[in-house]
């Protein structure tokens, strides 16, 4: 079982320039309570069944337990998930020694692009790129589990 610490943030700039790998991403919530998220996912040619924790004071620690599961069987969980789905692409980009997910987001969400960094502890030092934005980490908005409930588009 592991912990995950990660800092998100919304995108200002063009980042573009900088992408190593892109992939699609959709997903469900199987359950969406802040006290345990229970997600369905596929990315790209592989499914995941994700369990996470509610997080800590800041918003940046929290439990996390993910198993990979066959693309057939996250498909068929995707149908009995709560409504709402999350469609969106993941960019990789690299900021030696760390890796930002860039999350750009379609359907409801369109228009909202978010990154988030994994980091060792949460008062480990990154660089910051010129196309980070505003940090968003604790934003109970910006959790995929709750753009489902409330999308971008209707903020």
């Amino acid at each position: 079982m592991g912990q995950e610490i990660e800092k998100k943030f919304l995108v200002k700039g063009d980042f573009r320039s900088f992408i190593f790998k892109s992939t699609r991403i959709v997903q469900g919530y199987l359950s969406s309570v802040p006290e345990r998220t229970v997600r369905i996912r596929i990315k790209g040619d592989k499914g995941f069944l994700t369990v996470k924790g509610i997080g800590n004071d800041t918003g940046a620690s929290r439990f996390e337990f993910e198993k990979e599961i066959t693309v057939e069987e996250a498909g068929e969980l995707l149908k009995i998930c709560e409504p709402g789905v999350i469609d969106k692409v993941r960019h990789l980009v690299k900021a030696d020694p760390y890796t930002y997910e860039i999350d750009e987001f379609h359907g409801e969400n369109e228009g909202l692009t978010v990154a988030e960094i994994e980091l060792p502890d949460e008062n480990a030092v990154f660089d910051k790129p010129e196309w980070l934005g505003e940090e968003v980490t604790g934003d109970k908005r910006y959790y995929n589990s709750m753009l489902m409930k409330n999308p971008f588009t209707k903020w």
